[in-house]
C-alpha cells in the first residue's frame, strides 16, 4: 500500500471521560489529514495516545457527544490501565510518554 493511501485511510477518535459520567464519549474523530491532526494535538498537549485500527473504525462510526458502546467498555479500559501502568509518573524514567505508536 502506497504512503498516501496509508496517510487518507488513517483514523483517529479522541475520547473524553469524567467522573460524573456513565460512559467515556468521542469529543473529536477524523480521517486522513484530519486524524493527523488529532494526534498531533494529543501529542502536543501530552495527551496519550494509543494505536488501534479497529477500535479506530468502530468509535469513528458514531457521532460526535456519543457515548462509547457498553460492548466497548473492556476494549477502552484495557486501554486506560495500559495508561496507567506505563504514565511518566509511574515509571522510574520522566522521559517516557504514555503513547504506544505501534
Amino acid at each position: 500500500m502506497s504512503r498516501y493511501k496509508d496517510k487518507i485511510n488513517k483514523k483517529a477518535v479522541a475520547l473524553k471521560y469524567d467522573n460524573d459520567q456513565v460512559a467515556p464519549i468521542i469529543v473529536a474523530s477524523g480521517m486522513g489529514h484530519m486524524a493527523e491532526k488529532i494526534v498531533e494535538l494529543a501529542a502536543d498537549n501530552n495527551v496519550p495516545v494509543y494505536e488501534d485500527t479497529s477500535l479506530a473504525t468502530i468509535l469513528s462510526r458514531l457521532e460526535l457527544g456519543a457515548e462509547v458502546p457498553e460492548e466497548l467498555y473492556k476494549a477502552i479500559v484495557d486501554i486506560y490501565v495500559y495508561f496507567l501502568k506505563f504514565s511518566p509518573s509511574n515509571s522510574p524514567s520522566t522521559s517516557e510518554t504514555g503513547t504506544d505508536q505501534g
